[in-house]
């Protein structure tokens, strides 16, 4: 137990990750004169580990100036992609804050692409109407946030940063008060989860190697409302490379926004006559056409053709780099690609303000469910939804209570774990793209098997994440099963 009285260095606003939610949320409350702490997990080298900094794809933001553009159209792009789960009003006050915190963004130091009348050029991606992504270094946009954000932290006397995975968190009776790591309990007046999202659940994905669901088992441990973790949006275009597994490399949605076309196996359209807005399709139905394709030819990927995008080298200079690195040149070579794990549409549930139903914790990014996204995130839809969320989690701060008096106890996720390759590859096969009853009936007996599941301390970094990703899978899994629109059965009886 700790007591008040060891708790003097308290911060004002304690993040949990230093992605594009939790340094918003730091860089806003230092400006705003209070005291942050932000912990993080590092990456190889000692720079954060964030999925921000992978993100090609740019943010969904509505130009005011454009008349053909608004918010309610950017609205109705996003119901139509995430389905009848979205929460309309949450959207349409997360869109409209959009350009206020782009432009706080830019006044950060972040640099977009432009024309050359200096305004900001926007492309088109999957499920907009419209071109109103905005991008930086063509498909690095996710890099150039991360700089920015990095470099005005840094600036800020108020604000300190240094590597820390959080345990537990700590309560004052109902409040969350702190975290525990390695190293101590560290406290603030308010508590903000910016952990991201837990794409290592999976054999692949899009993700870095922290993503491992920390947020989401330690929101859940205190009981905090999570919500809705059977909608995992996996990327239609993941680049495959025979045996690889862990983190790979995304080929951008804005490369078909260019122009680039999925073909099978056999040279054949993958998008012919799936969907009104064939290859720009939302995610979820064009990555269920390309497993498709993938079955009925008997291939282990499909192809992308982006050999008719004549600039391509300098138009996406990192997917180009990914490719060459697999040995093939995306200016005059079929790209292999396949579904992966990108973006956990659920989380823990959150107010507009970024406030969890625990006292005293916040969520914001990846790890939160704000109602905007539904079943399937509209494209480019997340970086904006971080940056406003975080600047709505800056000001709660301002207001924030002191710290309460009194003994604090920690409250940690289940030590149990699996063996991470086994239960990467159980959840790939019975909670990936395809689903059925049965399987899902199966991945649930398989979770709750003392043999598969061991409970034992962890003695590592790595034995906490182990044992954060099982307790995400069982959530997951049960809300699969007692959701099962996400099925295979229930998706065919749709069409």
């Amino acid at each position: 137990m700790t007591t008040g009285a060891e708790r003097p260095d308290a911060a004002d606003l304690l993040v949990v990750g230093a992605g594009v939610a939790g340094l918003t949320a730091a860089i806003a409350a230092a400006d705003a004169g209070l005291t942050v702490t932000v912990l993080f997990k590092p990456s190889v080298g000692g720079a954060p580990s964030t999925s921000t900094a992978y993100a090609q794809g740019g943010i969904a933001v509505v130009d005011v100036n454009d008349p053909e553009d608004s918010v309610e159209r950017h609205v109705a792009d996003t119901v139509a992609a995430g389905g009848p789960l979205v929460d309309v009003e949450a959207a349409r006050s997360i869109l409209a804050d959009g350009p206020t915190a782009v432009d706080r963004l830019i006044s950060w130091g972040a640099q977009f692409d432009r024309r050359p009348d200096g305004t900001l050029k926007r492309t088109r991606e999957g499920g907009h109407c419209l071109s109103r992504i905005i991008h930086a270094g063509g498909d690095a946009t996710g890099a150039e946030v991360q700089r920015a954000l990095t470099a005005a932290a840094k600036t800020r006397t108020t604000l300190t940063a240094r590597p820390g995975q959080a345990y537990a968190l700590l309560a004052n009776g109902d409040r969350i008060v702190g975290v525990r790591t390695p190293d101590g309990d560290v406290f603030g007046r308010t508590v903000l989860l910016a952990t991201g999202g837990a794409g290592h659940l999976f054999a692949s994905t899009t993700n870095p190697l922290g993503a491992t669901g920390d947020g989401i088992a330690l929101a859940a441990a205190v009981g905090a409302d999570v919500r809705e973790l059977e909608y995992v949006q996996f990327h239609p275009t993941m680049l495959y490379t025979p045996g690889a597994r862990g983190r790979r490399p995304l080929i951008s949605e804005a490369v078909r926004g260019e122009g680039a076309h999925l073909q099978d196996a056999n040279g054949d359209a993958v998008m012919a006559g799936v969907h009104p807005m064939g290859d720009l399709a939302p995610r979820d139905v064009v990555a269920r056409a390309v497993t498709d394709a993938m079955e009925r030819t008997g291939a282990p990927c499909v192809y992308l053709d982006a050999t008719m995008i004549p600039d391509v080298a300098q138009r996406f200079p990192t997917v180009t780099e990914a490719v060459r690195g697999a040995g093939l040149d995306p200016q005059t070579d079929l790209i292999p690609v396949v579904p992966g794990a990108h973006y956990l549409c659920g989380g823990v549930v959150t107010d507009l303000h970024g406030a969890t139903t625990a006292p005293g914790l916040y969520a914001a990014g990846e790890v939160a469910h704000t109602g905007l996204h539904g079943a399937n995130r509209l494209a480019s839809n997340s970086l904006l939804e971080a940056l406003v969320m975080g600047l709505r989690v800056a000001s709660a701060a301002q207001v924030a209570p002191a710290l309460p008096d009194g003994a604090v106890r920690p409250i940690s996720p289940s030590t149990a774990r699996a063996e991470r390759p086994e239960l990467q590859d159980a959840m790939t096969r019975f909670c990936g793209v395809r689903r059925t009853v049965d399987g899902l009936d199966e991945l649930g007996a398989l979770l709750a098997d003392p043999g598969f599941v061991v409970d034992e301390p962890a003695a590592t970094p790595r034995d906490h994440e182990d044992g954060v990703l099982a307790t995400v899978a069982r959530l997951m899994a049960a809300q699969a099963l007692a959701r099962q629109e996400t099925t295979t059965e229930a998706l065919e009886a749709t069409r």
